[in-house]
């Protein structure tokens, strides 16, 4: 019984073409990458960038107008509470500081929450001004009595 034809056997190398070696990498074009429609591309090329084109913006510091709301209102609170006054007169000088700061930032594009910087000068300001009525009352009352 022969055949024209045998059957290849299950170690026959013409059976599936030539293997590559194990432990090759894999062959790419010149330059090193695989092309953008590879199998071996991981990720799809980038978009291309037009001209004239910016990066990322410029992430925006709010911190100067946030404190010195936070300042102003906890200065605004201790400045009614009379026995805090000298607690109240610090974070009033902060509220003012920060808030001054952090108008300036609004002024050149660096922050966009002016409204805070504002209400925290603002109430920095009143926490300085309140103390200052109650000590000015105190001493009038003082002196009446004496």
């Amino acid at each position: 019984m022969s055949s024209t034809n045998p059957q290849p056997g299950p170690y026959d190398p013409n059976q599936y073409g030539t293997p590559q070696p194990p432990n090759q990498p894999p062959q790419y074009p010149a330059g090193g990458y695989p092309a953008a429609g590879h199998p071996a591309a991981g990720y799809p090329a980038a978009p291309p960038v037009h001209p004239g084109a910016t990066g990322m913006p410029m992430q925006q510091s709010n911190g100067m107008g946030t404190a010195a709301l936070v300042c102003g209102i906890i200065g605004l609170v201790c400045g009614i509470t009379y026995f805090l006054w000298v607690l109240a007169i610090i974070l009033g000088i902060l509220a003012i500081i920060f808030g001054a700061v952090g108008k300036g930032k609004v002024s050149r594009g660096e922050a966009n929450n002016g409204g805070s910087a504002t209400a925290g000068l603002v109430c920095g300001i009143l926490g300085m001004v309140i103390p200052a009525i109650y000590l000015m009352a105190l001493d009038a009352a003082i002196d009446s009595v004496f």
